[in-house]
């Protein structure tokens, strides 16, 4: 099965009307790819195929959205075999073949299928049909909110709980010391703390909200969201396991209570840009690697442990603390320079995010 590539949609169509319409969306949106029945005579640059079912089966993750212009009925036996969860589902929305409706069937929020329909419905002037139920309240929707923050939802099943408190208009308590939801949810549904201990004090009665890169236990009424506020600086030998950098990693992210959830990127230096296991750790953990050159490293602010032998090796007198604080924009290192045999890291945070 296919990887999803960024932000494209399949068109799929079994109608001569389906096929016109979706010749006019797929006109408007910036990556679209039309699969057209056998049955119909498909233009230029539109795939094609015998049966819906495998072809929706071979591509469905392959995509970031699907648009059906099918009975709604038919779109659900096509995409019911692969849905998984909602926060990795891409969107999903159904269009009749006369472009009356345009429902947003799948992913509303985090997916986006209620803005993909909105944005088809202009397109060809129908109706979108919204179902979620803050959007039918009129009320935030805390999903859709992290989607926007670029915030990762560590624990999915209580955005319903969150969710429904707005819909009550039920209060929510709120940890976010980076200011996060700054005026993304009204100040009327929150009560704010000022400390994560401050969320156990809601257990068993309001629901919460914790916007944070600190591992800290919370109770089970409580959304944890993770900033993308952290960058690893990794330096190593040549040649070092990709298991070696990722074990230290990661046990260094455990012994400074920080979450892997809130690391944007790897960084390190430009000489390291072909080193195959640190290549490799970016890929496994689907995090993107920067890297920066001797005089850029040389010029960052507050590298706590200044190496001579690095600086032979390199050229630069940091590599994996320099690196770090570069890759959050001369943020602050919180987590120094830690060694493994063949391998360094240190930790960096954002002055803002």
């Amino acid at each position: 099965m296919q990887a999803a590539d960024t932000d494209t949609i399949a068109i799929w169509v079994v109608t001569p009307n389906g096929q016109m319409l979706a010749e006019k969306i797929a006109a408007h949106l910036p990556v679209a790819d039309m699969f057209i029945s056998q049955k119909l005579e498909p233009r230029a640059g539109a795939q094609t195929f015998e049966r819906l079912a495998p072809a929706v089966a071979e591509h469905f993750r392959a995509y970031t959205g699907h648009v059906f212009i099918t009975a709604a009925g038919i779109a659900v036996r096509m995409i019911a075999p692969h849905l998984a969860d909602k926060t990795t589902d891409p969107a999903v929305v159904v269009l009749d073949e006369q472009g009356r409706h345009a429902i947003s069937l799948v992913s509303g929020h985090i997916g986006g299928a209620n803005a993909l329909a909105e944005g088809i419905a202009a397109i060809i002037g129908a109706r979108p049909v919204i179902t979620t139920a803050t959007d039918v309240s009129g009320v935030p929707a805390i999903d859709t909110i992290a989607v926007e923050k670029d915030l990762v939802i560590e624990n999915p099943p209580v955005i319903k709980r969150i969710n429904m408190a707005f819909i009550r208009s039920q209060r929510v308590y709120l940890y976010d010391p980076a200011d996060i939801l700054a005026r993304m949810i009204p100040e009327g549904s929150l009560d704010r703390v000022d400390h994560i201990a401050d969320l156990w004090g809601t257990a068993g009665t309001l629901p919460g909200i914790c916007v944070s890169d600190e591992v800290v236990a919370v109770p089970e009424n409580v959304l944890v969201l993770r900033p993308q506020s952290l960058a690893a600086g990794m330096g190593c030998n040549r040649n070092t396991a990709k298991e070696e950098m990722e074990t230290l990693l990661k046990e260094t992210l455990v012994q400074n209570n920080l979450s892997i959830n809130s690391i944007k990127r790897i960084a390190s230096i430009d000489i390291k840009n072909d080193e195959r296991g640190l290549l490799a750790l970016g890929e496994d953990l689907n995090l993107p690697l920067v890297f920066f050159k001797k005089e850029e490293l040389n010029a960052a602010r507050g590298i706590a442990n200044p190496s001579a032998t690095v600086a032979t090796h390199t050229g630069a007198k940091s590599v994996c603390e320099a690196a770090a604080i570069l890759a959050t924009d001369q943020g602050s290192l919180i987590v120094p320079k830690k060694k493994s045999k063949n391998a360094t890291v240190a930790i960096a945070r954002a002055a803002s995010i």
